[in-house]
């Protein structure tokens, strides 16, 4: 069982930045692919960027590409996603997710692992 606990949401002005924190237990941490999500009332849950557990290989949706990096410190067992030159259509409650394997996904179905989120508000 892995257990992921987001941080670092809040509000920020656009053209700010933000970096979200995912702290997770287990010892096998190392071994799992890591992403991020985001979701607003009403829709569904949008990939936002992954990792693969060497952090060798990222993957971003288009929206974001440019402006956030996610990574990870397999030490720490903790992933990250920094988020520069924030716009309001980034207002959203962030996500992180895992799953075993080393491939990456764009797909909510396809990981295994929730956290329970984290606000982030752009104000314009």
């Amino acid at each position: 069982q892995v257990q992921l606990v987001e941080s670092g949401g809040g509000l920020v002005q656009a053209g700010g930045s933000l970096r979200l924190s995912c702290a997770t237990s287990g010892r096998t941490f190392s071994s799992y692919g890591m992403g991020w999500f985001r979701q607003t009332p009403g829709k569904e849950r949008e990939f936002v960027a992954a990792i693969r557990w060497s952090a060798d290989i990222t993957t971003y949706a288009d929206s974001v590409k440019g402006r956030f990096t996610i990574s990870r410190d397999n030490i720490k067992n903790t992933v990250y996603l920094e988020m520069s030159s924030l716009k309001p259509e980034d207002t959203a409650v962030y996500y992180c997710c895992a799953r075993r394997g080393g491939r990456l996904y764009s797909s909510p179905n396809e990981y295994d692992y929730w956290g329970q989120g984290t606000q982030v508000t752009v104000s314009s």
